[in-house]
């Protein structure tokens, strides 16, 4: 059976927040994306998604609120026995309904993944055109002022 079709998508608990960690901290490692620190996830843990294939999390996702009508998937990862298998697009399209249920409009990434979120039906955007983004949270990150991800941006209406 492929893990697509054993797939479960939910809230995120503390008993994930390990399995969580090791997922996101494995692609920081490698650059790809921020580290996050165990005091961080718990602290945010409201606002992640995990993809479970019935005995392990493979996937993990974040949905942070930048502004009324925009929020940022954040921290999406997934488990090196899961690439491949629609375990990003199905949490991003989870996320995706949830702004749509809380009523935000657009929804962010800033990625080096153009490909995989142009498949979800996301486009390119100046990063310029979102100081929500740029003075909550990047004027704070140790890659300002040379950011090289990409900002990309799907509406939800």
């Amino acid at each position: 059976m492929s893990v697509t079709k054993a797939l479960t998508v939910r809230q995120a608990t503390m008993r994930d927040v390990d399995a969580m960690l090791e997922i996101i901290n494995e692609y920081a490692q490698q650059g790809l994306m921020l580290p996050r620190t165990k005091l961080s996830v718990c602290e945010n843990l409201q606002s992640f998604i995990v993809a479970h294939d019935g005995d392990n999390v493979v996937g993990v996702a974040g949905l942070h609120i930048l502004w009324e009508d925009l929020a940022e998937i954040r921290s999406l990862a997934i488990s090196e026995k899961a690439k491949g298998k629609g375990v990003g697009k199905h949490l991003v399209l989870h996320l995706v309904e949830q702004c749509k249920v809380i009523g935000i409009k657009r929804v962010l990434a800033l990625t080096y993944q153009k490909e995989f979120f142009e498949k979800c039906g996301f486009w390119i955007v100046a990063k310029e055109t979102l100081p929500q983004k740029t003075w909550k949270d990047c004027i704070n990150c140790s890659k300002l002022p040379m950011c090289d991800e990409i900002a990309m941006i799907m509406e939800t209406v």
